[in-house]
């Protein structure tokens, strides 16, 4: 079907289907809210020979990112429950026969700012019914695809999948570029299935960017070519991801819209990096933060970015450099001797590494990303490619963008799942755009992340301690402002329903009531919990 015949089905199932007020929003059961949702009163069926097609797509699916996300659309529609009705004695008008995914551009580059919107709808009738989603990218009609999903429910009389509220029409985009979860490996190690297990949610409520703190001072888990010795720093001989795992998880994500951005945490929390190499320590007894008087220190930044530029395809790198403490710059007396002689405090030395590696990230074709420190301390000497990442508090961000920076919020004290004292409730109510009125400056505000830290994270229970909370925050990052609860009571249910939704998929999502990773309270019902 061409782009015209989509748009005046669009118009024309707008036109016929109920809009939807804000009572109506509280009674619909999708996460997160779409920007225009329209909806009328049939029921339709899943067809047993549901079908993809994609006549009129510019994009041929050489890769197969879409057939994929079909048939994972599939998998998760089905997973819930057996489907072992006869439909042949169904009316043919009330079966949906399949998807007509038309998509407009032949690229499947993934990259930050892609568009990733999209068009769906559900025609009430038709010979055959088919389904219809149109987007400008691969990536917005995976983002359909998740949204049709949530519109499937097993019928336990039929026995059937059906959509109900036929004819639907819902024009979708995210309101910020950038939506990203942390998860830290440097803690505690993730296996790689793990790490697969929480990318799929990540697609499930529409986040974007995995943030991969790969490695931190507790130990150095990725194996680096250029300098083979580094991951001796891992916790042991079988914690480790080899190059080959790391391109597993950038394409896995890359499959699912999810871009990867690697982090190195520099010049701090980089003990672990001495264990094979020594010499990037400044002593034995005073082993972090790295040598800044040793070139050598600066020739693994670039070897460890060099490998980095063939696996980590995002435009942007996280270089850290938080939480520096210089004391061990000072009183070692190879590199007291070299600031006096270079004329620095250490303060200035801080400055001036955080620059060099700058430079060598830059030189391999990154922007860069690092911790608020560095534009607290030195923000006006920052690289004009550089990402402000604020995690100690408010004003910050306005701050940032004032002095003409890009930023994304991560403020702790809402948005650090780590911190389980910190409700479902004041995620979702965090708003990024606190103060920042200014629309040149409200563009430099990318997005924001949630931060899943590791001191007490590992595969049992890193699942139950991200969702339901980072869900919440997903809806902050996706939905328009107008269209977001005033008041978290007004989405409470729904938000219930996605984490139910998710143990469904077999995602180990806690219950709503109470702190974070709580266990439920006594037998009950999901949806009440």
């Amino acid at each position: 079907m061409g782009k015209i015949l989509v748009q005046s089905f669009l118009l024309a199932i707008f036109l016929q289907a109920v809009a939807v007020s804000a009572v109506d929003i509280k009674r619909l059961n999708i996460w997160p809210m779409p920007k225009s949702v329209s909806y009328g009163h049939r029921s339709l069926y899943l067809s047993k020979d549901f079908e993809l097609k994609t006549d009129g797509s510019k994009y041929v699916d050489a890769s197969e990112i879409l057939k994929d996300g079909f048939l994972r659309l599939l998998d998760v529609v089905e997973a819930a429950h057996v489907i072992d009705s006869n439909l042949s004695h169904f009316d043919q008008s009330v079966l949906l026969k399949g998807i007509h995914v038309v998509v407009f551009s032949p690229n499947d580059e993934l990259q930050y700012g892609v568009d990733e919107s999209y068009k769906f709808l559900i025609p009430a009738h038709g010979n055959p019914v088919y389904a219809h989603l149109e987007a400008q990218t691969i990536y917005g009609a995976l983002h359909g695809l998740q949204t049709f999903s949530q519109l499937c429910h097993f019928n336990f009389t039929t026995r059937v999948i059906e959509v109900h509220q036929v004819p639907w029409t819902i024009i979708d985009q995210p309101r910020f570029s950038y939506r990203g979860l942390l998860i830290d490996t440097s803690r505690h190690y993730q296996p790689l299935p793990m790490i697969k297990k929480v990318i799929d949610s990540m697609a499930y409520a529409k986040l974007n960017v995995l943030h991969w703190h790969i490695v931190d001072s507790q130990s150095f888990p990725l194996e680096i070519p250029s300098y083979p010795k580094l991951w001796d720093g891992a916790y042991s001989i079988s914690e480790r991801y080899t190059m080959a795992d790391a391109a597993e998880i950038v394409s896995y994500a890359q499959r699912r819209g999810i871009n990867v951005l690697a982090e190195i945490d520099v010049p701090g929390h980089a003990l672990s990096w001495g264990t094979g190499y020594p010499s990037l320590w400044p002593s034995k007894d005073c082993p972090e933060p790295l040598d800044v008087s040793n070139e050598f220190t600066f020739k693994v930044i670039d070897g460890i970015l060099s490998d980095f530029s063939k696996i980590f395809k995002f435009r942007f790198i996280h270089l850290g450099g938080d939480e520096v403490n210089t004391s061990c710059w000072v009183i070692t007396p190879h590199i007291r001797n070299w600031l006096q002689k270079h004329g620095m405090n250490e303060s200035e030395a801080y400055q001036y590494f955080v620059l060099r590696a700058q430079k060598i990230a830059l030189s391999h074709g990154y922007e860069i990303v690092n911790w608020e420190e560095t534009f607290n301390n030195f923000g006006n000497k920052l690289s004009r490619k550089t990402v402000v990442h604020n995690w100690l508090g408010g004003g910050v961000a306005e701050q940032v963008v004032a002095a003409g920076l890009r930023c994304i919020v991560s403020n702790q004290d809402k948005w650090y799942l780590d911190h389980l004292d910190i409700t479902w409730q004041e995620f979702y109510m965090n708003e990024p755009l606190t103060n920042i009125t200014n629309p040149k400056q409200q563009e430099l505000l990318i997005g924001g992340e949630v931060c899943m830290w590791g001191e007490h994270i590992d595969g049992s229970d890193i699942e139950q301690t991200i969702w339901p909370r980072a869900a919440a925050a997903a809806e902050r990052l996706w939905t328009p402002y107008d269209n977001l609860a005033k008041d978290p009571r007004q989405v409470t249910g729904r938000l219930a329903h996605f984490r139910c939704l998710l143990n469904q998929r077999g995602v180990a999502a806690a219950p709503l009531a109470g702190p974070g990773r709580v266990a439920p309270e006594e037998p009950g019902s999901c949806y009440m919990q």
